[in-house]
């Protein structure tokens, strides 16, 4: 059920949120955290919302969905209530703005907060340097971002890691989880011997990658070295290398010097399935922050790495 509120203020879609719990005989309580989505795009806001109804389905919530418009126009307030098949497992509140309702982000969102829960922002793109500064960042435990919609890697994580405050988190982090999860895996296996090379390889505008990189750089102690080309991982040692190759999108083909190769699965990851995992905790990542720390130890190279 969609529920259109024009020109309207938070105090009018708080009413409108109560009779429609109190008709359905809904309750708030089964709402584990509010998450509020910031963005300035209109067009892209429907992916943004598809993504966090989906990841509700994990996580129970209110989603409360700024649009901030032009500055130039009225001073106006435009509310869409979103509940039911249309929200997935959570209630969806969508604050269309325009005028000096555009920058007062904070106080349009404070009223519609649920108590007593953790809350979470997210900026789908065009974040604050300073997401712990940021008015409604101010206000959230988790705070996160995706550098990989931001444009450029090395730009978008120079800025995390300049503004970086512990609860920031990114879904650039999350695209990377498998990966490290099957090079942690295999590192666990004899020999154990001391890592000398590393290089990451990946699309040149891939912050995903370049984090993997930062990541692996933290855990070895070592620069790592960073190619343009197909999706891989190639670690070297005494007795010789390691390479984990992706070899079609659900899979991957791990090569280790006197083994014969072997076919590893991958899980292709939505936004959804990223923003779900991101909202799993509310604590500080600090994994994430020693790799973001270190994504400046990833050396761009021109060399192959076959």
């Amino acid at each position: 059920m969609i529920i259109d509120l024009p020109d309207t203020s938070t105090r009018e879609i708080s009413k409108k949120l109560v009779q429609i719990r109190e008709d359905a005989g809904l309750s708030t309580i089964g709402r584990v955290l509010t998450l509020i989505v910031l963005t300035d795009h209109v067009r892209g806001s429907e992916s943004a919302i598809e993504a966090a109804n989906e990841a509700s389905r994990e996580h129970p919530c209110r989603v409360i969905v700024v649009i901030r418009g032009n500055r130039a126009r009225t001073d106006r307030l435009d509310g869409q209530i979103r509940v039911g098949g249309d929200a997935g497992a959570a209630e969806v509140v969508v604050l269309r703005t325009s005028g000096a309702m555009a920058s007062q982000s904070a106080s349009l969102v404070t009223p519609l907060l649920l108590p007593d829960t953790p809350l979470a922002v997210w900026w789908p793109r065009h974040s604050p340097t300073l997401l712990s500064e940021d008015k409604v960042g101010r206000l959230a435990r988790r705070r996160i971002v995706d550098s990989d919609a931001e444009g450029h890697p090395t730009d978008a994580l120079a800025k995390r890691a300049a503004g970086y405050s512990p609860g920031d988190t990114d879904l650039a982090w999350a695209r990377v989880t498998h990966w490290r999860s099957l090079l942690a895996a295999t590192l666990d296996r004899p020999p154990f011997e001391t890592i000398t090379g590393a290089t990451v390889c990946g699309p040149e505008r891939a912050a995903s990658v370049d984090l993997a990189g930062g990541w692996l750089a933290s855990r070895l102690g070592i620069d790592v070295h960073r190619a343009v080309g197909p999706r891989m991982v190639v670690l070297e040692r005494a007795s010789g290398s390691i390479v984990i190759e992706q070899v079609s999108p659900t899979s991957a083909e791990l090569r280790i010097t006197g083994h014969s190769p072997t076919r590893v699965t991958l899980v292709k990851r939505s936004v959804a399935d990223c923003l779900a995992e991101e909202l799993r905790r509310m604590d500080t990542d600090g994994v994430y922050a020693d790799a973001l720390a270190n994504h400046d130890r990833v050396i761009y190279t021109s060399a192959s790495v076959r």
